[in-house]
């Protein structure tokens, strides 16, 4: 797998997310990150790249039993939903987690 340093496209670890878990918004945005976790094939994405410490350019189709256009729309789901970023590397998009986000998909969690 071709992979790049962490900082290539790799956010640095943010502040703690204080906004309230509980909530109309709470709520919703909960739910549009469950919305976003619910394929297994993305939660095998998202469990993919944070096992890694660097960035994953485009070698995550071998790692999955799926084609590639259906890969790249599952990882169209998750970087807009924020759970991932992907930064352009000539002709590859590179992508790691966004960590804020986990962290933020956490805390909801925990909320619940």
């Amino acid at each position: 797998m071709n992979e790049q340093p962490a900082d290539a496209c790799c956010p640095p670890s943010a502040e703690p997310d204080l906004r309230p878990v509980d909530g109309p918004e709470g709520d919703e945005e909960l739910a549009a990150l469950a919305k976003a976790l619910g394929h297994p094939a993305r939660v095998q994405i998202v469990r993919l790249l944070v096992r890694r410490t660097s960035c994953v350019c485009g070698d995550i189709v071998e790692e999955l039993p799926l084609a590639q256009s259906t890969v790249s729309q599952h990882l169209k789901v998750l970087k807009e939903a924020g759970l991932i970023r992907g930064e352009v590397d000539g002709p590859r998009v590179c992508y790691c987690v966004e960590p804020s986000a986990l962290r933020r998909l956490r805390a909801l969690v925990a909320g619940l």
